[in-house]
């Protein structure tokens, strides 16, 4: 199957999200060619700033899959993945990635992140949108955090 195909089933859900009241997001999860997941964007709908196509798209294949890992699968989306979709895309181990509508084109309907990914790439400390602070808090008698988890995963 063609990326082709996939982005054209991406803008289809975008559209008729729009239709909807929604925003112009979709995206199609796919494995050997197989649509396992679909997603639009339903931050309006939901209340949930997270809900974005992708989101709502990988976490479906997860769903599906079983799995928390979408190794060997791809991910079409209408336009270009924001920070948040793409660090889940990261996440989750998908490699392929399209998608039909870049940052410049959605620039002049307010529809970019350009601005969140120039603030990201700059080290946390230096983020100017953020106040970020490290305090190691411990608790006093308890086992470390980290170490707690670690020890009650299965071997």
């Amino acid at each position: 199957m063609s990326a082709e195909r996939f982005l054209c089933e991406a803008i289809v859900l975008a559209r008729d999200n729009v239709r909807r009241g929604g925003r112009p997001f979709g995206a199609v999860v796919t494995k050997d060619g197989q649509v396992i997941a679909t997603g639009v964007n339903e931050i309006l709908s939901t209340g949930d700033p997270t809900a974005h196509a992708e989101i709502q798209a990988i976490r479906e294949a997860c769903r599906v899959l079983g799995t928390l890992r979408l190794d060997g699968c791809a991910i079409y989306a209408s336009g270009h993945p924001c920070p948040m979709c793409l660090s889940a895309i990261h996440l989750t181990g998908i490699k392929d990635v399209a998608y039909a509508y870049s940052l410049e084109d959605g620039e002049p309907y307010g529809l970019t992140h350009k601005a969140i990914y120039a603030e990201l790439a700059r080290p946390i400390s230096e983020q100017k949108s953020l106040r970020t602070t490290y305090l190691p808090v411990r608790q006093a008698e308890q086992e470390d955090l980290y170490e707690e988890w670690h020890k009650a995963q299965p071997r």
